[in-house]
């Protein structure tokens, strides 16, 4: 017998479970109705909450007529680490310096310097980090907003005394290369970024000891918070021969991690741990004023992770030892090279290494 043009008959127990499925959907387009229309209101608060976290300041300290030449479309970003001391976390509730193994000093210098060469193309990043102990004529320096500074020949670490717009100033001078822009971060804001990821992996080929940088780290992989990723980072009397060279390593490898980390879905598909990573990121950087935004950041970082990892290159300035201290070092005739390159968008890689 055909059925197909009999009347359609559900049963009680059919007829219950349609209507639940009705509900739920008529609850699902309710709910996406309300996300549709609450999301333009949330994004706008989210980017007024990380905008508001962004410190600025000049990018140059002067008039901009020593500025190197700009011959190509490709950006450069000076990357600054600073090793400012009068952190909350560096002291306890007396204001003493606490356990974290940041000591203390007068003023800022930089612990760490990279110049970062994005592509024209967008196609790849050459990062070359500059030792804190190159020894260079520093220029004089305009008041920013830290006093003027005097031209004196000494550590390049030195210019961030004046403030980042100085040692824009100072690495323009050094490399030859015109800097677009800066992004300065000190002890206290890397340590949060490291933490806002979760911790970063590394893989350590030896156990690494130093109780002047407060690190304690065994051989093998693992994963670390911010405190531990600043102290391998930092530390110089756990590797080598104790010099500003010999940590460059850890300090390449920390970047790579968090690199890594900040790319990957543990952080990417988890919004809470993506707003505590930017909350994080934003809060702990002062850049220069045409980087004054979330939309500005936003940009260069879209940039930036659009590189495949493969195609960022961290190599450390070629560099000889200074004649006045071999304690010290100056830029080699390679590292002219390098600057040269960069200057005109080629790859570093035959160069360095």
């Amino acid at each position: 017998m055909d059925n197909r043009d009999a009347p359609l008959t559900i049963g009680p127990r059919r007829r219950r479970r349609l209507a639940a499925k009705y509900r739920r959907r008529r609850t699902f387009v309710a709910v996406a109705a309300i996300l549709v229309i609450a999301a333009p209101l949330t994004i706008a608060i989210v980017v007024h909450n990380l905008g508001a976290n962004i410190s600025s300041s000049a990018l140059r300290a002067h008039d901009g007529t020593d500025v190197p030449e700009k011959l190509t479309d490709e950006t450069n970003v000076l990357i600054i680490g600073s090793d400012t001391r009068d952190l909350a976390s560096a002291q306890d509730d007396s204001g003493a310096a606490s356990a974290s193994g940041y000591g203390s000093a007068e003023g800022a210098r930089s612990d760490a310097m990279i110049l970062a060469h994005i592509a024209a193309d967008g196609s790849r990043i050459d990062a070359v980090q500059i030792p804190r102990d190159t020894i260079m004529d520093i220029p004089a320096c305009d008041d920013t907003g830290h006093g003027a500074t005097q031209a004196v020949h000494g550590m390049i670490n030195s210019a961030l005394n004046g403030g980042p717009a100085c040692s824009v100033s100072a690495a323009e001078s050094l490399t030859g290369v015109r800097v677009d822009h800066f992004i300065n971060v000190d002890f206290d804001g890397f340590a949060a970024i490291v933490d806002a990821l979760d911790g970063i992996t590394v893989d350590l080929d030896e156990p690494l000891k130093d109780p002047k940088a407060n690190l304690d780290l065994p051989a093998g992989e693992q994963t670390i918070g911010g405190t531990d990723a600043l102290a391998l980072a930092r530390t110089r009397h756990a590797v080598g021969d104790g010099s500003d060279i010999s940590r460059m390593g850890n300090q390449q490898m920390v970047m790579n991690a968090i690199i890594d980390r900040a790319k990957s879905s543990h952080v990417l598909t988890r919004p809470d741990r993506l707003y505590s990573f930017l909350d994080a990121v934003t809060s702990s950087l002062e850049v220069d004023e045409d980087l004054d935004s979330v939309s500005s950041l936003a940009s260069l970082a879209s940039t930036v992770a659009a590189v495949p990892k493969d195609d960022i290159t961290f190599d450390i300035m070629p560099w000889t030892p200074a004649p006045e201290d071999p304690n010290r070092v100056v830029k080699s005739a390679q590292a002219d090279e390098v600057f040269a390159a960069i200057n005109a968008d080629r790859p570093i890689t035959d160069l360095v290494g």
